[in-house]
Formats: C-alpha cells, structure tokens, sequence
C-alpha cells in the first residue's frame, strides 16, 4: 500500500518545517510527499528552492496560480500516485506513528474510506485539554458536532473528518469523482470545505472512521485571508457571510426531504456563533453585548440568501442538461 502526505501551504515557512520534520521522522515513512502552494507566495518558493527545506523526503512541490485552500486541495489530489492520501495542515505536526496506524486502519477495513484522528492544539504556550467521545457527527435537527481536538476512546465511525488530520482511500475519491467543492466562497481556508468532502464520501457509500490515536500536534497559526479578526475579535462581515454560504450548501447536500427543512430552520431559528439565528442574536446583543452581533446576523442571512441563488441556478443547469 503506498501513501501519499498532501500539505496545502501559504506564508507559513516556519510551520511548513515542522511539519515536514515530523513527516520525515514518521516510523513508517511516507511514499511522498505532496507541498502545494501559490506561485505569488515568493517566501515559501524561495524556501522550497533550498536543499535543506525538502531533506530526504520523496517530495513533490505543485505551484497553482489560483487562491484557496479548495483550489490547493484539488490540485494535490490529481498529483497524488499513492493508494491512500493522508491530509494535513502546514502548521501541524504528525506524531510519529501516525502514517503507520492511517496505514492500518485502511489495510484491516476494505469498506472504510476516510480516516481521522485528534489533533492537540497548542494556543498560547498550553494544549487545550478536554474529553468528548460524541465527535464528527451531526445531531438532529442540523447542528454539527466537531470536536475532533477533544476526542477520546476508541475508533469508531463518524459523519465527518478535520482538515487538519483527514486520510482518503484514493479509489473512494477517484471512482466516486469527489473533489473538494468548488462552489465554497472564501479567499483562504473556505470554511466547511473539509466536512464537505468527507460527507460526500461517507454518502458514496463508505465508512468514515475516528481514531485520537491517529494524532497530530496543531499549532493554529495567523490566516492571510478574509477570515482575519479584528483587534476585538469582531469577523468581517465577509467571512460570516462566506461561512453561512458554504454552511448552507453543506446542509441541502446533506439532509434530504423533511430532515433538510428540519435543518434549515433551526439554523435561521437557533443557530450558533458562526452562523447566528434568531436565538444567538439574541443572546450575543442582549447577554453578551456584542456590538457586532447584529452585523454578524445580517451577514449570516446574506450567506443564506446566496446560497440559495446557488441551488436554484444548479438546478436550472441540471434541467438544461436533462434529455427532453
């Protein structure tokens, strides 16, 4: 079985050397090594070019001229040759074994399709500590469960994966033609663009599968994109409204029928701090007093609002292809 490493990668050479340590002290090492970055990002070419930067690991450097972690994502996927590819952030660090259990869990389960596993984050000198076995899920009617930092326990099957610590089995990808959404707004990271992906495979009919032993240490580093915070914390009105966007072209692919009204009425009811319903407005401006808490509801709705110009253009599209 061979395996292939994609790291993504943007005005992070410092976090890109530690990853790329880990991988090379990985105790099953990896096949190769996929970096994909901007070719308008000169610090991260220039530190590339270096010997040094690349070591002794099969590497593969895949230059793109588009932004967007969904564009650096797709581009890595059609450079990958191994049979599994394992997914990480430039500011992660893999443990050391944790090519070798990804190898594992794919090799002893022909029906699993995706492997996830924790990630340690490291925020202000200290790794945040906690305990959650309910992880990767989604809870009825709409509301995601994350939490795949804090997951304990042994591994089991889930509704979804983090970008930071995701693996694929490439002929899950290949034959289901799934690629990363290219239809998600944002300039970086595009938010939810990794629940996505992993959704659409565990809906082709595979399994999805947690393990905290398949560990990374995440050091969340500073984002050059529009998903920036203000001194205060406040998001800009355009990263609210890109992730409502995204997060409501995930919940129509996602639920069908009574289950996807369902959905989408406790969003714009109830919501949550990241993309704020009735409730949570009411909560933030009248508890909390957050000034922005208005702004950030209105951008929520505008979100809501494109996404479901979205959905109506495809389908018009879809009609147009359909045989009369």
């Amino acid at each position: 079985m061979k395996i292939t490493v994609l790291v993504p990668t943007y005005r992070r050479t410092s976090d890109l050397a530690r990853c790329l340590e880990a991988l090379a002290c990985q105790t099953r090492r990896p096949d190769q090594v996929v970096v994909v970055f901007r070719e308008n990002d000169e610090e991260t070419v220039a530190w590339l070019a270096m010997e040094k930067a690349v070591g002794c690991l099969p590497l593969l450097k895949v230059a793109i001229d588009v932004p967007g972690q969904v564009a650096a994502l797709n581009a890595g996927l059609n450079a990958v040759t191994g049979d599994i590819v394992a997914i990480t952030d430039d500011d992660a660090a893999p443990r050391p074994g944790w090519v070798a259990i990804i190898e594992k869990h794919f090799a002893n389960s022909p029906d699993v399709g995706g492997v996830g596993g924790r990630d340690w984050v490291h925020q202000d000198g200290a790794v945040l500590t906690g305990a959650q076995r309910f992880v990767g899920r989604w809870r009825f009617p709409g509301r995601a469960i994350g939490a795949h930092h804090l997951g304990v326990g042994g591994a089991r099957d889930v509704h979804f994966l983090k970008g930071a610590n995701m693996s694929y089995r490439m002929s899950a990808i290949r034959n289901g033609a799934i690629g990363f959404d290219t239809r998600l707004r944002g300039a970086g990271a595009q938010v939810h663009n990794d629940m996505a992906f992993a959704s659409s495979v565990r809906r082709s009919g595979w399994r999805l599968v947690y393990d905290p032993a398949v560990a990374v240490d995440h050091y969340p580093a500073q984002r050059f994109d529009e998903d920036t915070r203000s001194s205060r914390g406040s998001r800009k009105w355009i990263a609210v409204e890109n992730e409502s966007y995204n997060l409501h072209l995930l919940l129509h692919d996602e639920f069908r029928y009574v289950r996807r009204w369902a959905a989408l009425c406790w969003i714009a009811l109830i919501g949550h701090d990241g993309c704020l319903g009735l409730a949570y407005l009411l909560r933030n401006r009248v508890l909390r007093r957050q000034t922005s808490a208005l702004q950030d509801w209105r951008a929520s709705r505008s979100g809501a609002a494109l996404a479901r110009l979205t959905l109506a253009r495809d389908k018009l599209a879809d009609r147009g292809r359909t045989p009369g």
